[in-house]
């Protein structure tokens, strides 16, 4: 069954409460929460506050992508106000390993994001510490953006390596692309648009629960 992470990108920000819990009423499995510093990616979003107070106020657990140049320097926090889980991405400069490392030390999901234009062989000697490699199916920093199929080779790529931990899609994501991401060996679908703009989120889940 593929769980479904919808992202809050996609929620109204002047009614963030109401739209959270109406995915969550739906059915959804984990929230997915963008942070980005407008460094790493062209847009700025969020930050340990709202991570904190959607903590607080859901139990469901938080699926917390850092899109940071720096992102060492707020796994600590994040992991304290309330993520389940910390992204970060390949393609940052540091310890990347060490920061995986201290993420699983913290006791939360590790997880490593490659966007689209790097290579997922770039990753394979970090997979033993990754418990969810999360695809980019668009560039990251905005939503609304046309899901890139060229990026399902990467997906059966991991597979075809032997990789068990979960895989992850995010960007454009949508029930017509979810069959196909399916077959590839996707786990979690992060979706936005579609599910926050969508009459029926709780029909579309019971659909994508039932693939």
């Amino acid at each position: 069954m593929i769980k479904i992470a919808p992202s809050i990108l996609a929620a109204d920000p002047l009614n963030m409460e109401r739209d959270v819990q109406r995915v969550i009423d739906a059915g959804c499995d984990l929230l997915h929460v963008d942070i980005m510093d407008a460094h790493f990616v062209p847009n700025l979003s969020y930050g340990p506050a709202l991570v904190e107070a959607l903590h607080q106020r859901f139990t469901i657990p938080l699926d917390v992508h850092l899109m940071m140049d720096n992102p060492e320097k707020y796994i600590d926090t994040f992991a304290k106000t309330g993520a389940w889980g910390i992204t970060i991405h390949a393609e940052i400069p540091g310890d990347v390993a060490g920061m995986l490392r201290h993420i699983r030390e913290l006791g939360l999901s590790t997880g490593l994001s490659v966007k689209p234009g790097t290579p997922v062989e770039s990753i394979r000697q970090l997979l033993p510490l990754v418990d969810m490699v999360l695809i980019m199916t668009v560039e990251p920093g905005f939503g609304g953006q046309k899901f890139q199929s060229a990026m399902l080779e990467k997906i059966r790529t991991l597979r075809a390596w032997g990789y068990q931990g979960m895989i992850e899609a995010d960007g454009g994501v949508a029930i017509s692309n979810l069959p196909d991401l399916k077959a590839a060996g996707l786990d979690v679908a992060v979706m936005g648009t579609a599910m926050y703009r969508s009459n029926d989120p709780a029909r579309d889940m019971q659909i994508i629960h039932a693939m």
